[in-house]
C-alpha cells in the first residue's frame, strides 16, 4: 500500500481529535449512501413500470405490424401480405382494418375504435386470457360478433349474449352527402356482443371494439384495403433478422415495427420521466459532495502539525496533497458501495415482499405495491455519477490544499 493511500485510510477509520469533525464525515458518507440508494431504488421502480408497460401492451400489441409509409390504408394489402407470409421466421400475418365509427346500443350511444380482425385472431395474441364475460367470438353461422372492451362495454351498457345488437355507423367515404336523407350519408351495420375484456390500459380499454374484418371493410367502403399487416414470428425467430428482412423486402413504402417501436410514445415518456428523476438525484448528490469538500477542509485544519510533520520527514508537496484527495475518493468510493448495496437490498425486499403500496383504489389497480426490476446498466450509471462526484471532489481538494501549502511557504 503506498504512502497517500495508507494514510488516507487511516485518517478515514481513526477517531479525529474534534468530535465535529467526526460527524461532518459520518453525515458525508450517509449523505451519498443515502442518495446513491435513493438512485438505485428509483431507477429499478422506473424500470419495473416500463416492464409492466410492455408486458400488457404485449397481449393486444402484434410482434411485428406493416403499415403505409403514406396514406391511411395499405392499397394492395393482399400482395403485401403474400410477400410478408412468404419471409423466413413469419409463422402467419393477418390483414387488420382500424378506424372510428359510432356505436348505438339501446338508448345508449358512443364514438368506439374498430379493429376489423379474421375470426381466429385470438391466436396473434393473448387476450383470451384478458376476457372478464363471454368468449373471442366473431363469427358464427347464426350471426356476427364484436368483442367490447370493458370500457365500450360500460357505457353501453352491453353484455354478451342475445339481448340486442350494436349498431355501427361510419360516414360514407365517397359520394355526395343528400340533405334530404341525412341518414344516408352514413354506412351501417349490426353486431351481436362475444366477449367483453380488460388489459388495464386506457388506450385498448377506453373505446376498442373488435368485429370481423369483412364487417370492418363494408363500414368503411374498402375491398382489399387493410389499415396493417399484423405478423406473428415463428418460435425461436430472430426478431432483429426478420425485421431486416422485411423492411428490405418491403423497402421505403412501407413501415416495419415491432412491440417497443409501436409504443414508442409510451416508452419515451416513461424513459423521460426515470432520466429527469436521475438528474435531480444527481444534482442533489452534487450538493451532497459540498459536505464532503466541508469535511477534508476541517480535516486539513485539523491534520495542520501532522502536514507539517510529513514535510519535515521530506515528503512532496504532491504527496500531501494526494492524501486528501484520495480521502475524498474513498468517502465517495465507500458511500457509493454501501449505498448500491443498500439500494439492491431495497429492491430485493420490495420485489419479494411488496411493502410499499400504490395509493388508491387497489381493486381496480394491475398492481398493488410498486413494481421493481434491477438493471445492471443503471447501476453501472449510478457508479459513474458517484465517480464523477468524487472528481469533482478531488479537485476541490487539491485547490484547497494548494493553497495552503503555498501558504506554508
Amino acid at each position: 500500500m503506498n504512502f497517500t493511500l495508507k494514510i488516507a485510510t487511516r485518517y478515514l477509520v481513526s477517531k479525529k481529535t474534534h468530535s465535529a469533525v467526526n460527524i461532518i464525515s459520518i453525515i458525508s458518507v450517509c449523505g451519498v449512501i443515502v442518495t446513491t440508494a435513493a438512485l438505485v431504488c428509483v431507477l429499478s421502480v422506473f424500470n419495473g413500470f416500463a416492464g409492466l408497460i410492455g408486458g400488457k401492451l404485449s397481449m393486444l400489441d402484434p410482434e411485428i405490424a406493416v403499415t403505409a409509409a403514406k396514406g391511411k390504408v395499405i392499397a394492395g394489402a393482399d400482395s403485401v401480405l403474400s410477400l410478408v407470409q412468404s419471409i423466413d421466421g413469419v409463422e402467419r400475418a393477418v390483414p387488420v382494418v382500424d378506424d372510428h365509427c359510432l356505436a348505438l346500443f339501446g338508448d345508449y350511444q358512443m364514438p368506439v375504435r374498430v379493429k376489423g380482425v379474421p375470426a381466429d385472431y385470438n391466436s396473434m395474441n393473448s387476450i383470451d386470457d384478458a376476457l372478464l364475460e363471454g368468449e373471442f367470438l366473431l363469427d358464427d353461422s347464426v350471426s356476427k360478433y364484436a368483442v367490447l372492451s370493458v370500457g365500450a362495454a360500460l357505457q353501453l351498457h352491453a353484455r354478451p349474449g342475445f339481448f340486442g345488437q350494436i349498431r355501427l355507423y361510419a360516414p360514407q367515404r365517397r359520394g355526395e352527402v343528400n340533405l334530404a336523407n341525412p341518414m344516408g350519408a352514413f354506412r351501417a351495420d349490426s353486431v351481436f356482443v362475444g366477449g367483453v375484456y380488460q388489459i388495464e390500459q386506457s388506450v385498448y380499454d377506453r373505446d376498442m371494439i373488435f368485429i370481423p374484418i369483412d364487417v370492418a371493410r363494408y363500414l368503411f367502403d374498402y375491398e382489399k384495403e387493410a389499415s396493417a399487416i399484423e405478423v406473428k414470428m415463428a418460435e425461436g425467430a430472430d426478431e432483429a433478422k426478420v425485421l431486416a428482412a422485411m423492411t428490405d423486402a418491403l423497402g421505403d413504402d412501407y413501415c416495419v415495427k415491432n412491440r417497443l417501436m409501436q409504443q414508442a410514445a409510451s416508452f419515451r415518456m416513461v424513459n423521460i420521466e426515470k432520466w429527469v428523476t436521475f438528474l435531480l438525484l444527481g444534482f442533489i448528490m452534487v450538493i451532497a459532495t459540498f459536505n464532503v469538500i466541508s469535511t477534508l477542509s476541517l480535516l486539513i485544519l485539523e491534520k495542520d502539525e501532522s502536514i507539517r510533520t510529513f514535510r519535515n520527514l521530506g515528503a512532496s508537496d504532491k504527496q500531501i496533497t494526494g492524501i486528501f484527495v484520495t480521502e475524498g475518493w474513498l468517502i465517495s468510493l465507500t458511500g457509493a458501495v454501501l449505498g448500491v448495496a443498500l439500494g439492491l437490498f431495497l429492491c430485493l425486499i420490495q420485489q419479494t415482499y411488496g411493502l410499499i403500496t400504490l395509493q388508491g383504489n387497489t381493486a381496480s389497480m394491475i398492481v398493488r405495491a410498486y413494481p421493481v426490476r434491477i438493471e445492471w446498466g443503471d447501476v453501472a450509471i449510478v457508479f459513474a455519477l458517484v465517480a464523477a462526484v468524487g472528481l469533482l471532489t478531488s479537485i476541490a481538494t487539491s485547490a484547497i490544499m494548494h493553497r495552503r501549502l503555498l501558504r506554508r511557504d
